[in-house]
């Protein structure tokens, strides 16, 4: 099975990027592909700008991939409860060739954060809202206080209950 994964997250040190890498090992039996969601800037969605010059290659490239893949697993990083700028900006822009961004795939949907609340307010946005952008999400995760929990350095998990849990959430990606 081919897994789309990314950090919905343009910071180089961003700590969904972390967490998405770790998860991506945890699926051995699966073709993982990782993209970096700043391979895809562009400037910031205005109907202006679609009307005077169409919509950015780059939109139709990230429908591309989800289009390859027969999974997404997708990381949520948290600005001020909502979706990061850059990944809101990056979604606009593909949902305006295509309301069905998801275009049906099962994603697993996690979120990180520093704090006690692991950015679920976003997740949260994020789950909610999948069914309206063909997304069907079999199951969502959030990981809190990152740093307590998480070996940067070694880049795994380091609680053996959030391991597990994490474990279970990613078997639910079966074959299709």
């Amino acid at each position: 099975m081919k897994v789309l994964a990314f950090a919905a997250s343009s910071s180089r040190k961003s700590i969904n990027k972390d967490l998405i890498r770790y998860a991506s090992t945890l699926l051995p039996d699966s073709d993982v592909e990782m993209i970096d969601i700043n391979d895809y800037e562009m400037p910031i969605y205005n109907s202006d700008l679609e009307e005077a010059h169409g919509i950015p290659e780059a939109a139709f490239r990230f429908l591309d991939k989800i289009a390859e893949a027969d999974a997404l697993l997708i990381s949520y990083a948290e600005h001020n409860g909502n979706y990061t700028v850059a990944y809101k900006n990056l979604f606009d822009w593909a949902s305006r060739k295509t309301q069905q961004v998801y275009q049906g795939k099962p994603i697993i949907m996690l979120s990180t954060s520093p704090g006690a609340g692991g950015a679920k307010s976003v997740l949260s946005l994020a789950v909610e809202s999948a069914h309206f952008f063909a997304g069907r999400v079999i199951a969502s995760l959030s990981i809190p206080e990152f740093f307590k929990h998480f070996d940067r350095d070694e880049g795994v998990l380091t609680n053996r209950d959030m391991v597990a849990q994490l474990e279970e959430t990613l078997s639910l990606l079966q074959p299709v």
